[in-house]
């Protein structure tokens, strides 16, 4: 489920060409998942779905289990799109943090896992908020020339807060 080879680049180093071509690769990955995080916490539709293919699935269920919550799978990037900032606009605050990327690539396809801590206040009353270190697993497809997630899976470490108060 996580990357865990035991170097970043697979290109040989004399080859710069491949070198060149497999760093583009990994910056274009590592940023869906930064559009992923951001577009939260900008509210911004546009840019939260650029992070996704059409097909794709987001599963919030090994999270939440955590706390007890029992989400559905979201599958498809306007479900994705509609009910994450649906759920949060105007009522949720998020900053997303995300850290210790580690990624594989085959071809058009690539796995990422990520460290995201992400922070969720409610908009009315930041005393009531949930703080939450997750681990990523995250499946892309080339998409062009960027690449975008067809499969993300969120685990949870540790919180603290209210995760109810946040997500029901």
């Amino acid at each position: 489920m996580y990357v865990n080879r035991d170097r970043a680049l697979t290109a040989p180093a004399h080859d710069s060409a491949a070198v060149v071509a497999e760093l583009r690769d990994r910056t274009e990955i590592t940023d869906a998942l930064l559009r992923f995080g951001l577009g939260q916490d900008l509210k911004d539709k546009e840019l939260f779905a650029s992070a996704f293919a059409a097909d794709a699935e987001l599963d919030f269920r090994p999270a939440a289990a955590k706390w007890g919550a029992k989400p559905p799978l979201m599958s498809g990037r306007d479900t994705i799109v509609t009910t994450i900032l649906g759920m949060f606009t105007g009522r949720v605050d998020t900053t997303h943090q995300i850290t210790n990327a580690r990624i594989t690539i085959d071809g058009d396809t690539a796995h990422l896992t990520a460290l995201v801590e992400a922070q969720h206040l409610l908009s009315a009353d930041h005393t009531k908020h949930a703080l939450l270190k997750n681990p990523y697993a995250v499946d892309l497809v080339r998409d062009g020339d960027r690449w975008v997630i067809r499969r993300l899976v969120i685990d949870n470490t540790w919180f603290v807060g209210e995760p109810t108060a946040i997500f029901g």
